[in-house]
């Protein structure tokens, strides 16, 4: 009886073993898409706030051109990777069906070394994803409402 739950339990060991790599790098991503682009409850939204933000958030070494903060809750953006909140848009996207407030934040110019300038852009717009696992991994674009 032993000998015939070797192999089974060899590949159920194996399961587990491969699994939480996977899971780990989903969430990894996920993680490092909130690090990026999420800021439930932004104190500003101007140029200050940009500045102090791309700084906390590691975005200023080399200075990165463009980022927008999402505000809101983590499940509405969650939502998006799913039909209650987004639709499909290109080849890999998902475009939210509802708006997003969001800000904008844009390199002003010259040096790419720190200290970093921004010009701040505060707006509702829809916004498009990548999703892997049901996670928002990568922001792509997003659109402003008329």
């Amino acid at each position: 009886m032993m000998m015939g739950l070797g192999p089974l339990l060899l590949v159920f060991m194996l399961g587990l073993c491969l699994t939480p790599p996977t899971l780990a790098q989903d969430d990894y991503r996920y993680r490092h898409f909130l690090d990026q682009h999420y800021d439930a409850k932004p104190q500003g939204r101007n140029d200050e706030y940009c500045e102090t933000m791309m700084r906390r958030r590691g975005l200023t070494s080399p200075c990165k051109d463009t980022n927008t903060f999402i505000h809101g809750t983590k499940n509405k953006i969650k939502a998006v990777c799913e039909d209650k909140n987004g639709k499909p848009y290109g080849a890999n996207f998902r475009k939210s069906k509802s708006p997003f407030q969001v800000t904008t934040c844009k390199h002003r110019g010259g040096s790419t070394r720190p200290p970093c300038y921004y010009r701040a852009t505060a707006g509702s717009r829809d916004i498009v994803i990548a999703c892997e696992h049901g996670l928002p991994v990568h922001f792509d674009e997003s659109f402003y409402r008329p």
